[in-house]
């Protein structure tokens, strides 16, 4: 997801984009992260947490073909940023789509943040849900309950990037402020920013005067502005896979997207 070269080899975000490395590190295009999980963990009395994106199959779309439904009319009018109509929006959409209320309220206000200061770009919350719950189910990994303030019960931290078998290696960058880890960086929060990323990318969206990549809010509004950069327009086919490729560049990932988006964005509407 980051522009550093470091970040830029693993496209800076995700559980799943750590796990996606497997299949770069040999030189494959587009595989899928159900195949994975041996890979990168033996074998142990002790489960790992179910990995988010391998319980979403990728839809069978055309990368740059065509874009979600819901892309161009988004959240009702009349919804403002971090105002009560927007939390019953949520509670409203959370039955019919299955996404907590909670991010629903974090995803929707950031798509309203960035209708203000990128207009041009048309981010859909429908799109960060698809993000949001490949990468982390929506702050729920790993037995994580995300809370009304929009922080998970407990950090959701991505695995060491310490060069093991199929994960490249990324020096610690904060010290360990962010991820726990002060020898190597991991992804950190519900949308899984490298700790470089973020620094680039911080941002406030609950207002609390600080930003943190554990908090849902503020992890949404980073994330959607980071799909939105370099001038993309996101109602476009090329648009919208050019940014969701960027925060994840594999073909498979995208595709997982595009169908959370799309059935979200139906969901919705037809509710």
């Amino acid at each position: 997801m980051a522009d550093t070269p470091e970040a830029a080899a693993v496209r800076g975000l995700g559980l799943v984009g750590r796990l996606l490395l497997v299949a770069l590190a040999l030189g494959t295009a587009g595989a899928g992260v159900w195949v994975l999980r041996d890979a990168i963990a033996p074998a142990s009395s002790t489960a790992a947490p179910e990995i988010p994106a391998e319980q979403v199959a990728a839809a069978p779309v055309q990368p740059g073909s065509v874009i979600p439904a819901g892309t161009e009319a988004s959240l009702p009018q009349g919804t403002a940023a971090g105002t009560d109509p927007l939390r019953a929006w949520a509670e409203r959409t959370a039955g019919p789509t299955g996404v907590p209320a909670r991010a629903l309220q974090a995803y929707g206000n950031a798509e309203l943040v960035l209708r203000s200061t990128d207009p041009a770009c048309r981010v859909s919350w429908a799109t960060l849900a698809g993000i949001g719950r490949v990468e982390s189910n929506h702050g729920q990994y790993g037995g994580a309950v995300l809370g009304a303030d929009g922080w998970p019960s407990k950090p959701i931290i991505g695995v060491p990037l310490d060069g093991s078998a199929g994960v490249r290696s990324i020096p610690d960058t904060d010290h360990g402020d962010l991820d726990g880890d002060p020898d190597v960086d991991r992804a950190a929060g519900p949308l899984q920013f490298i700790p470089s990323t973020w620094r680039k990318w911080v941002s406030d969206g609950n207002l609390d005067g600080r930003g943190d990549p554990q908090q849902i809010d503020d992890a949404a509004l980073a994330a959607a502005r980071y799909l939105c950069a370099g001038n993309r327009n996101l109602t476009t086919a090329q648009g919208w896979w050019a940014a969701v490729l960027s925060y994840n560049n594999s073909t498979p990932y995208a595709q997982k997207v595009f169908g959370l988006a799309d059935s979200y964005a139906r969901a919705a509407a037809a509710r």
